[in-house]
């Protein structure tokens, strides 16, 4: 302390306020298999919808009952650490191939005079998806007038004239214009720079563009007035990588030309779907994984028509630029701006190509070429090339039809890298995930579950952290031995309770009382632990997901009791009983267990919780054994349960003396810390009597010169009622009966 030297008046702040901190009794740790979700990895879950959308909806596929017993069991807590097993190398995640494509583009040939020039052009364009739906729904008519100027001065060439169709006059989302040549005057007259270009990518997607000289055509005309050999100085066709025309189809001054010479006035252009150069089963596209594996991720409709899972839809937003929705349950979850320009949406930055720095919470994604992924490089602009990107996927299928003359140019063998690269449009279905659970091999199921210590815990192991604070724990449908003792060990070592079903199907009381002494197949060894409680037989239930009836293991509903019991009295009362044990949702018992059945499975050293239907009070658990064999106050759930939970407010409070002196003041605080929690404990009938002792009795000087600080606490927990016993006693009618 500082020592005060001059006169002033000093203000020291001493906090000595200390209580203890209220801590939920009732976490709970479920492990077992999803469809979805991060693997080994304990998550923090408060609802039914969170478990849902974290790891998926429960299917008969999946071994246990971890989501059906966990809906279950939120219906009564609000903390559920949901540990989804997963074994090494057993899983894939589900995928998609998005496509990609060139749009349909025709080129408008530069010349010094002619239409644009002279006279006014007019082009009418219609464009239509993959799918055929039109994007206008009557074809759009421009005209390129005569009159057109840059900067003030009067057009001389035609690539003048179509400055005003290239700098956006057209529908950006629907049908664009474009331009290559830097500059758009009578030095570039010769050079294709300008395109006319469809928003959809594919070989579905189609380009109509008509040219005219007379705005009062129409396509009832009889006369159409095709501009062609009369003097239109514009050619129209579809282009290859180096802006040439497709397979010979030329410009002439004067005409626009198919490749037999003859003038039309009319042509279609397909787009082009992207193939690889020599493998045309494996072409390039984006690559759509869930983060995760599992087979939740791949898009399903049921029988009741809910659909879930996953899928991608791409929507053309305009120009370079695709919207990719990341659709999950039938509805947009995520929505993307992508391109494969690097304007600031490339998708190889968008989208996550991992788990790390998400910007998906659903997906990842990667280029593909070839069946595999490489470093793709954005493109410079729109109208580069798709080989600039970094790789060599080539174009094939495209397709030119010249409507009005008399060629149809079918160009299926034809292979170019065209320009204008997009995502082709629709909607694609991830699917192909796989769960890691064993699949049906049981050793498999077991190391999953089991998990691995190291710095990477897997499966139950992975409860073992300081910031996953469990009391209860349990992995609903799963009776392999392996799996359990395993529990029960976690248990025993992190101060929490492990509650067991037993299998469907095992048989009557003697049965259950053969699997919890370990002499049947399913148990060679027998349970004994106040760290764990068996409860039998299976509860028949309603499955809304699965729309019928099915047996559940008991455990869940055991764990559901244990949390309406914290809500409407303590942990310390016991979850089992007419009051705080009866359970509502179930239809029946597996098993029909009389006044014997309970004496047997209750007594003699037996110590399974038996689940029983009277005929009015209906399905009651009756029983709250621990499966501890010695005859202490242990061997019941509601004493073991108070003391997992002193001894996690003990722990958290108390953290804080270490290191502080250890000497009279410092023992004084603890004993003054902790009496205020036994007396509430005993206020609300955990106990009946305690006693906290911190002092030099129990810190002698051995003790202290090891740098400990004892502290005893004598507590008698409160015993629950579970004989009641009414003497009745007859007397004669000369008795004398006094109060």
């Amino acid at each position: 302390m500082v020592n005060f030297v001059s006169p002033g008046v000093y203000v020291i702040e001493k906090d000595i306020s200390d209580y203890t901190p209220a801590i939920n009794p009732t976490v709970v740790g479920i492990v077992g298999f999803a469809g979805k979700g991060v693997p080994n990895k304990p998550t923090l879950i408060t609802s039914q919808e969170r478990l849902i959308k974290a790891f998926g909806r429960p299917t008969e596929d999946l071994p246990g009952q971890a989501l059906e017993g966990s809906l279950e069991i939120l219906e009564t807590c609000n903390q559920l650490y949901f540990l989804r097993a997963m074994g090494s190398g057993t899983a894939t995640t589900a995928s998609a191939t998005v496509e990609m494509g060139g749009c349909p583009a025709v080129a408008i040939f530069n010349s010094g005079t002619g239409y644009g020039v002279g006279e006014t052009l007019y082009l009418e364009l219609q464009a239509s998806d993959n799918s055929g739906n039109k994007v206008y729904q009557s074809p759009k008519r421009i005209a390129i007038d005569s009159g057109t100027s840059m900067g003030g001065t009067a057009c001389t060439t035609q690539a003048q004239a179509m400055a005003t169709l290239v700098g956006g006059s057209l529908d950006g989302d629907k049908i664009g214009s474009y331009m290559t040549a830097s500059s758009l005057d009578s030095t570039v007259a010769s050079s294709i720079g300008n395109y006319i270009v469809a928003n959809f990518a594919g070989s579905g997607a189609i380009l109509h563009v008509k040219a005219f000289k007379d705005s009062s055509y129409t396509l009832e005309s009889s006369s159409l007035y095709p501009v062609g050999a009369s003097g239109l100085a514009s050619g129209l066709a579809g282009v290859d990588t180096n802006g040439a025309p497709w397979n010979g189809i030329s410009h002439q001054a004067g005409k626009l030309a198919d490749i037999n010479g003859g003038a039309v006035a009319e042509v279609k252009i397909r787009g082009t779907q992207f193939e690889d150069a020599s493998i045309t089963t494996a072409g390039m596209g984006y690559l759509v994984e869930s983060q995760y594996q599992g087979n939740g991720y791949d898009a399903s409709t049921h029988t009741d028509g809910t659909i879930t899972g996953n899928s991608i839809t791409v929507s053309p937003l305009g120009s370079q630029n695709d919207f990719l929705n990341v659709n999950e349950d039938g509805a947009t979850a995520e929505s993307f701006k992508v391109s494969l320009v690097g304007s600031g949406a490339f998708v190889e930055t968008v989208i996550n190509t991992g788990l790390e720095n998400r910007t998906s919470d659903i997906i990842k994604g990667n280029l593909m070429a070839s069946g595999a992924i490489f470093d793709a490089t954005k493109l410079a602009r729109y109208t580069t090339t798709l080989s600039a990107i970094g790789a060599t996927p080539r174009g094939a299928g495209g397709q030119a039809v010249i409507v009005s003359g008399t060629y149809d140019n079918a160009m299926s063998s034809k292979r170019m890298s065209p320009r204008f690269a997009k995502f082709v449009a629709g909607t694609d279905n991830l699917a192909g995930g796989t769960n890691g659970d064993g699949n049906g091999d049981s050793d498999k199921e077991a190391d999953a579950l089991i998990g691995e210590v190291g710095a990477n815990r897997t499966g139950i192991e992975a409860f073992d952290d300081d910031l996953v604070p469990i009391t209860i724990a349990a992995i609903p449908g799963i009776t392999d031995y392996r799996v359990q003792n395993a529990l029960i060990t976690l248990a025993e070592r992190l101060g929490f309770l492990a509650v067991f079903g037993t299998p469907l199907g095992l048989g009557q009381a003697q049965d259950a009382i053969d699997y919890i002494n370990g002499r049947t197949p399913y148990r060679t060894t027998a349970m004994n632990s106040s760290y764990a409680a068996l409860y039998f037989p299976q509860v028949k239930v309603f499955n809304t997901f699965y729309g019928k009836d099915m047996f559940y293991d008991p455990a869940i509903f055991a764990i559901r009791q244990m949390g309406f019991t914290d809500t409407v009295a303590d942990l310390w009362f016991a979850p089992a009983g007419f009051v705080r044990g009866r359970l509502t949702k179930p239809s029946e018992t597996e098993v029909h267990l009389n006044q014997g059945d309970r004496d047997a499975l209750y007594s003699g050293g037996n110590i399974v919780n038996p689940i029983t239907s009277f005929p009015q009070q209906g399905i009651t658990i009756f029983g709250q054994r621990t499966t501890q064999r010695a005859s202490t106050a242990l061997d019941r759930i509601n004493v073991r349960r108070l003391m997992i939970y002193i001894k996690r407010v003990i722990e958290a409070s108390t953290k804080r003396f270490i290191f502080e002196p250890n000497d009279k003041i410092t023992q004084e605080r603890i004993q003054t810390l902790l009496t205020p929690l036994f007396e509430d404990i005993k206020r609300r009938r955990g106990i009946t009597e305690f006693k906290v002792v911190c002092d030099e009795t129990t810190n002698t000087p051995e003790r202290v010169d090891r740098n400990e600080l004892w502290c005893k606490v004598l507590i008698k927990p409160t015993k629950a009622a579970e004989v009641l016993i009414f003497e009745l006693n007859v007397a004669s009618q000369g008795a004398t009966i006094s109060g």
